[in-house]
């Protein structure tokens, strides 16, 4: 994603604030909703007008992709509003109206708000690695040779998709998913670093033997992975599989460029969990 026109920050800047409409947000709550999307700086609401403050401390970081993405996805994201997806949707699509000439849009996934960039031929989102990739990782991981090895697995997801490749992209996608997330558990909890984790039927398995099932199903319980996108993530989980032959048999799924881009898009989701978790 590149920078965000300034009128475009303009217009997201009056849909957030909603000035004399059923969803204003005062000040204070403004200041909440920028700490929920972790906007860089910890900006406080200083008394000001309210559309023109917000403005500009958009304008501010109209080049952080990442912190873009986060604050985009949250404007239409059901945990927002006590009305669930029957609010947020409507919001959403006003947002789809200001972000059209920028060639993005919003759309959910599994329930969850993801931001993808409209193609010049067609409306239906593409879906690519998340914005600021490696980035975010490296401040996700604190060992930069772990990093290192999860990125280039990324990577070369990429490189795969990029040429048709696509059973190796969803494998590779399913394979960074499954090794960022063991890292950030392992990181963070000195139990499970020391005891494992236990699976459904009760039996313990070491952290270095956890699978990717068990991680959401850890991440979920410790609400570092909101509930669609654990959901959605088995999926990646179940084509990160293939690597075995006999399961694409079974599962009878040829891969194609949407199968990948379907893949990418949870990722999205899942990547702005764990941030927010932070």
């Amino acid at each position: 994603m590149v920078s965000l026109d300034p009128l475009t920050l303009e217009r997201v800047a009056r849909l957030i604030c909603d000035v004399d409409g059923p969803y204003e947000r005062t000040g204070w709550q403004i200041e909440r909703f920028l700490t929920r999307v972790r906007w860089p700086g910890d900006p406080q609401y200083d008394g000001s007008p309210r559309v023109p403050w917000l403005a500009e401390l958009l304008i501010k970081h109209a080049d952080d992709a990442a912190a873009l993405d986060r604050l985009l996805c949250r404007i239409g994201d059901p945990l927002e509003y006590d009305g669930g997806i029957e609010v947020a949707e409507p919001i959403a699509q006003e947002l789809n109206r200001i972000l059209a000439p920028e060639q993005l849009t919003v759309t959910y996934v599994s329930g969850r708000p993801v931001l993808g960039q409209l193609s010049q031929t067609s409306d239906m989102p593409l879906y690519g690695p998340p914005p600021d990739l490696h980035a975010r990782v490296r401040r996700l991981v604190a060992d930069s040779k772990v990093a290192d090895i999860l990125l280039a697995r990324a990577d070369e997801a990429s490189i795969c998709q990029n040429h048709g490749a696509y059973a190796l992209a969803i494998i590779g996608i399913g394979s960074f998913v499954e090794g960022l997330l063991h890292i950030f558990v392992t990181e963070r909890d000195e139990n499970v670093r020391r005891n494992g984790l236990v699976g459904r039927n009760g039996r313990r398995f070491s952290a270095e033997r956890a699978g990717l099932q068990l991680l959401l199903e850890y991440a979920h319980r410790q609400k570092w992975v909101q509930t669609d996108a654990k959901d959605f993530m088995e999926k990646v989980r179940d084509y990160r599989n293939f690597v075995h032959p006999r399961q694409q048999i079974e599962y009878g799924l040829i891969p194609d460029l949407d199968t990948v881009r379907m893949c990418w898009a949870p990722v999205h989701a899942f990547l702005n969990d764990l941030e927010s978790a932070l």
